[in-house]
């Protein structure tokens, strides 16, 4: 008998209140979701109702639930060897980190392997301060760079302000022209203002003081801000000029979510060290890491990094990394994401905006979209907790799980989401937007 057949919503839910501590939660106000599988793009809760991921979870099962190659290559290494110390040579890590590197720009050289993003954030912030001497981070007010030491207070939203027990973290304001910082009215005002904040930021810090700028391609949990033109560019110009190094934290948007394998791939822009993980092998087994440059390893020959974790390069993980990346080229996951994402997800979202006046802006490429609820257009006042709460509500009522943030609803399916469930998606939130959008 399978265990969920002895299993019901309530009881799975009870017993998750009773023993399990949840992230970011006040815990006498939990109401979790019971799921107890998935497939493709599709998860079922215990009495068989089903629903369209459009979350992707937390934006990482870039290859939907339970592919069938990827879950047979953990089986496959399960029975070979579970776990090796990270000093041992594993061919699946050597493997892993070669089909990684292949996908990177031209000039990256080791990829050294975390248990997540945040970790991956972490020693990719220990690799700049080593190699530059110097101390500082900059990052933006408006990101997410996970919840350990130095990534939580690298973090620009006010999650990191009970946390903030890291030296040497300094913000400023990346570029979002909706909510522009700058007073700017176009795209280009936006960049250019931005750039020249940026660089006042640097001057006032003391850029011989400064290690790293560390960006999201794409910032994701704070609303898909998809950089203006030249800006990343820009970005990379300042670092270069002033000896600083550029991380780009490509945890969300890398392996495929915005129709290339990373983000940085639409901006032609190079950083010295990217951070990955989510999409790598769709978070099937926990994996991160930071891809390091030439430059960065060239200085560690004769140098001791002091860094590294237990279970850095684990088998079963490594063996995620390499059935989802062979997979993801073999079907061309990357191809559908951004033929759908640009011929039905975008223009179906823009087409949400003129329908509803609650929709305030959509930004995004690929399979990776934000919709700004407002409450008042002109203004563009945030539409309050309550009401957003209860679109979303809504929206699984109707079988869409979507990933929302804020007064935000974002939109983030699997990269082989196909048309008929794009499609599905999209008329679903319209028919919620009409039923319970009205301003």
């Amino acid at each position: 008998m399978r265990i969920t057949d002895t299993l019901t919503n309530a009881s799975v839910r009870q017993d998750d209140l009773n023993y399990v501590f949840h992230s970011w939660s006040a815990q006498g106000h939990l109401d979790p979701l019971a799921i107890a599988s998935g497939q493709g793009c599709q998860i079922w809760d215990f009495e068989g109702r089903s629903y369209l991921d459009f979350s992707s979870q937390l934006v990482n099962t870039n290859i939907g639930h339970q592919h069938p190659a990827v879950i047979k290559a953990i089986q496959d290494q399960a029975a070979q060897l579970c776990t090796i110390a990270p000093a041992v040579a594993n061919p699946q890590r050597a493997e892993a980190a070669r089909l990684i590197l292949e996908r990177a720009p031209a000039g990256f050289r080791k990829v050294f392997f975390t248990n997540a993003g945040a970790d991956a954030n972490e020693n990719a912030i220990r690799m700049a301060r080593q190699v530059t001497g110097r101390d500082k981070v900059l990052s933006a007010y408006r990101s997410y760079h996970g919840n350990t030491g130095a990534a939580i207070v690298a973090t620009g939203d006010p999650r990191r302000v009970p946390n903030e027990f890291a030296r040497g973290h300094i913000h400023f304001f990346n570029p979002f022209l909706y909510r522009s910082e700058f007073h700017a009215t176009t795209e280009q005002e936006e960049c250019e203002r931005a750039l020249h904040h940026l660089r006042r930021v640097i001057e006032s810090e003391g850029a011989e003081s400064i290690a790293a700028i560390l960006l999201e391609s794409i910032p994701g949990t704070a609303g898909v801000l998809v950089p203006p033109a030249g800006y990343l560019k820009g970005v990379r110009a300042l670092a270069d000029e002033f000896g600083i190094f550029l991380i780009l934290d490509e945890v969300m948007v890398g392996f495929g979510r915005t129709g290339a394998w990373f983000a940085l791939d639409h901006y032609d822009v190079v950083p010295d060290l990217i951070t990955f993980a989510k999409g790598v092998n769709s978070g099937y087994v926990p994996a991160g890491g930071v891809i390091v440059s030439e430059k960065v390893d060239t200085w560690f020959q004769d140098r001791v990094f002091p860094g590294g974790l237990t279970y850095s390069g684990h088998p079963l993980a490594m063996a995620a990394i390499v059935a989802t990346l062979n997979a993801m080229t073999q079907e061309d996951m990357i191809g559908n994401a951004q033929r759908l994402g640009a011929s039905i997800l975008g223009p179906g979202v823009h087409t949400l905006c003129e329908r509803h006046a609650m929709i305030g802006e959509v930004r995004g490429l690929g399979y990776f979209w934000a919709l700004e609820l407002v409450s008042d257009p002109a203004k563009r006042t945030p539409l309050g907790a309550e009401r957003v709460a209860a679109l979303k509500s809504a929206l699984m009522a109707r079988g869409l799980l979507t990933f929302v943030v804020a007064n935000r609803i974002h939109l983030a399916p699997p990269c082989i989401a196909t048309a008929t469930e794009l499609n599905q998606a999209l008329g679903i939130l319209d028919d919620v937007f009409t039923q319970h959008g009205s301003l």
